[in-house]
């Protein structure tokens, strides 16, 4: 777990460095944390007044936290292929969403699963799609529901769970 002070540094990271990225501005000070050793893998979901506007993570992270946090920060904001990229008139009304990553675990029996808990990941050969725990809890999905969407994500049949996807699972700590 993080603390207060470690998630509002990482929030203030990812917000200063989109907003250098995008004005041309020097790249923010890194924050101190309490752990500034710490690896985990994370991913930054950006809104705008409510609505979708980039979410990109990296799921196992070989590097500290606040370079992970900076990475997807410039990331989502400006190669999530399903958008444009946020411009800086954008920025008085961007919200940051950090999600920290527990590592990934095989699950070796689905009803192990708690959704609002556990983001997912499916995999069949190079085919792999993530979900996070989030996903589920906003469209009130059951568990089958999500293990579908997973497969869907992973660009599978969605009952690829049921015949021979592997299945994974994280938590996340989840802060705005």
């Amino acid at each position: 777990m993080l603390s207060e002070a470690d998630r509002a540094a990482l929030l203030r990271l990812a917000r200063e460095t989109i907003a250098a990225h995008l004005t041309g501005g020097a790249p923010p000070a890194r924050p101190t944390l309490a752990d500034p050793h710490a690896h985990a893998g994370a991913f930054v979901t950006l809104t705008v007044r409510g609505d979708l506007r980039g979410c990109i993570g990296y799921p196992g992270a070989t590097t500290p936290l606040d370079d992970v946090v900076a990475q997807c920060a410039i990331a989502a904001a400006t190669e999530d292929p399903r958008f444009p990229p946020v411009d800086a008139g954008e920025l008085s009304h961007l919200e940051v969403e950090i999600s920290v990553l527990t590592p990934i675990e095989p699950v070796a029996d689905v009803s192990e699963i708690e959704v609002g808990r556990d983001g997912l990941v499916a995999q069949d050969g190079f085919r792999r799609g993530l979900l996070l725990p989030q996903v589920a809890t906003e469209h009130h999905w059951d568990r089958e529901t999500f293990l579908a969407h997973t497969c869907l994500k992973a660009g599978l049949r969605p009952d690829a769970w049921r015949t021979g996807a592997k299945m994974f699972r994280f938590r996340a700590e989840v802060f705005s």
